[in-house]
């Protein structure tokens, strides 16, 4: 099976980091390679607990859909 590892190094404090990990433009920002984007649930801004995000991509020549929910995160 195919693997796809993003790697980012941020100097900042650990609150900012787990806003930009659950921060739908910064997600997208990241992934303009593959035109990721945010199709339904939530779309912009920071996603929270029992929220979902579906994603719509190309990858490998082929168009995906990924729905992703929120279902446990600790804050920092």
């Amino acid at each position: 099976m195919p693997v796809i590892e993003l790697s980012t190094v941020i100097r900042a404090p650990r609150e900012r980091v787990f806003d930009l990990a659950r921060s739908i433009d910064a997600h997208q920002v990241s992934t303009k390679g593959t035109q990721e984007r945010a199709v339904a649930g939530v779309t912009t801004g920071l996603i929270g607990m029992n929220e979902a995000v579906t994603w719509e991509a190309r990858h490998f020549g082929v168009r995906q859909r990924l729905t992703v929910r929120v279902t446990a995160f600790t804050l920092p």
